[in-house]
């Protein structure tokens, strides 16, 4: 009995649905079930986005929009404004240096004796210490 009337309440709805599509096709609208109509054409929204349309012909919605819009541009812009940036050369000198480093600690492990001779380990020293430099000078990158 649970069966059968599970089955009637399918084929309700199917024959619901196709009429739903069927009416949706009739009055030229699209197939697509994933579109939605809100009752704003496309253009007024596009309008809106663009600051081009009419502010009086609009609803309190969409000139609520607009000005939400605006204000998110404006603070976007004066971030963008209150924001320094380093100079040229700064990333590539602080690539330089590190790599400078791992080289001269790679020269010190291969030789034992250069890039400077005769001051044993403290060369791996000066090599850490360029390292260094150059993984301080990536935090103050922006």
């Amino acid at each position: 009995m649970a069966d059968e009337e599970l089955h009637e309440t399918d084929e309700d709805q199917k024959d619901w649905q196709a009429a739903v599509d069927g009416e949706a096709q009739a009055a030229g609208g699209d197939a697509d079930p994933q579109a939605e109509d809100y009752g704003v054409p496309m253009d007024k929204v596009e309008a809106v986005l663009n600051a081009t349309a009419d502010k009086t012909m609009l609803t309190p919605q969409m000139q609520r929009m607009m000005q939400r819009q605006a204000e998110n541009t404006k603070r976007v812009e004066e971030s963008i404004k209150g924001t320094k940036s380093n100079p040229r050369w700064f990333v590539p000198l602080f690539c330089v240096l590190m790599i400078i480093g791992l080289v001269w600690a790679v020269v010190y492990y291969l030789t034992s004796d250069y890039p400077i001779p005769g001051i044993g380990a403290w060369n791996l020293l000066i090599a850490f210490g360029i390292i260094m430099v150059g993984f301080i000078m990536t935090m103050w990158w922006r």
